[in-house]
């Protein structure tokens, strides 16, 4: 059998997802069988460790259940040359695959990590110091929902790239509701979308507009990178941030169904970067958000100085603007990150060699 084989194989021959907690009881009415996911563009948890799954190229989310144990105290995670041990694990070499997200399960503290093969192949992993195994997505319990609106699965955009795998660009769990950004097929295309969870025929969503500082111009077309969801000033925010790297507070209770609704621009976080992940960390007794970022080191802002700046950024910056910052000038060339438990995170880096590893990191180090 080929390697190639080998590899499409995994989604349907890993290890199956833990069945150690009690009998399935169906809940959120999941159907059993093998989902046919065709892409892993962003992965999140909600209740119970529910596991959903952000298809851009089926522009479909996917609720799975992990069945995974509880496990109230969190195991650091440290792998060295990660990638080049899931390229192993699945049969390949590393630069045929590329890491596309990684999510802790909130429930059991496991770290699962999303990949793609050159020929678009995905798989689904899980990650620990002692080992890295795929995931079963066979004969399992799951729902699905199509997007609405979804931006076409030809569509082009500038210097020829597609549109569609932006139809995802990051998703989220809060308030028993699965919030997706991304990309739509109208005029205004960037589009945030709530989804109650248990899945059923409703979908709202909203779409987007911002001001980008260091563009100079308000902008409908951008997909959110990445965002999440907190209270600034005892209210509930959209927090998103955008390539190059204007972050963007949205009222939450204002992002209703068929409504377009501008941003407040808190802060530009200088051009020629893209921001990966958005966390909130605790630490000192105060709430910190955390943005791990492709040519800046990890940025911090610390709430109270986001709730602080109640202006908007409305004139072109060339270099940083709005709420102030520090850079954790130790944790450059992020890939990834996410909240370990609440006094550590699991960050993925890029080393200086080229080589790729997972580490974790106390709140108080950052």
């Amino acid at each position: 059998m080929t390697k190639k084989y080998i590899y499409a194989g995994l989604l349907l021959a890993g290890i199956a997802l833990s069945a150690t907690r009690p009998f399935f009881t169906n809940p959120y009415g999941f159907v059993k069988g093998t989902p046919q996911i065709g892409s892993i563009s962003a992965l999140g948890f909600g209740q119970d460790g529910i596991l959903f799954i952000g298809d851009s190229k089926n522009a479909a989310v996917y609720a799975v259940e992990t069945r995974d144990a509880k496990n109230d105290q969190a195991a650091d995670i440290a792998v060295t040359g990660i990638d080049q041990k899931i390229a192993e694990a699945l049969g390949t070499q590393k630069q045929n695959i590329t890491i596309t997200d990684m999510a802790v399960n909130p429930v059991s503290k496991k770290l699962y990590v999303a990949v793609q093969h050159a020929d678009g192949t995905p798989a689904l992993l899980t990650v620990s110091s002692r080992s890295i195994e795929p995931v079963v997505l066979k004969d399992i319990h799951f729902s699905r929902i199509v997007l609405n609106d979804a931006v076409a699965e030809d569509a082009k955009g500038g210097r020829g790239r597609p549109l569609r795998m932006s139809a995802i660009s990051d998703l989220s769990f809060a308030n028993g509701k699965v919030y997706v950004s991304g990309l739509s097929n109208k005029e205004f295309s960037s589009t945030f979308r709530s989804i109650p969870f248990p899945f059923g025929d409703k979908q709202e969503q909203a779409s987007l507009e911002m001001y980008h500082a260091s563009h100079g111009r308000y902008e409908t077309t951008s997909p959110i990178r990445s965002f999440t969801i907190s209270k600034v000033n005892g209210k509930d925010y959209l927090i998103a941030s955008y390539t190059c790297t204007p972050l963007v507070l949205f009222p939450l209770d204002e992002l209703k169904a068929g409504t377009h609704v501008k941003g407040r621009t808190v802060a530009e976080m200088g051009a020629g970067n893209t921001p990966i992940d958005l966390t909130t960390i605790t630490k000192n007794g105060q709430s910190y958000l955390i943005m791990g970022n492709t040519a800046r080191p990890v940025s911090e802002l610390n709430y109270q100085t986001i709730a602080a700046f109640e202006g908007t950024l409305t004139e072109r910056v060339a270099g940083k603007a709005g709420t102030p910052f520090n850079e954790v000038a130790s944790l450059t060339k992020v890939l990834q990150l996410d909240k370990l438990d609440n006094g550590k995170v699991v960050i993925m880096q890029k080393k200086d060699n080229g080589d790729i590893d997972v580490l974790t990191a106390a709140n108080e180090t950052l």
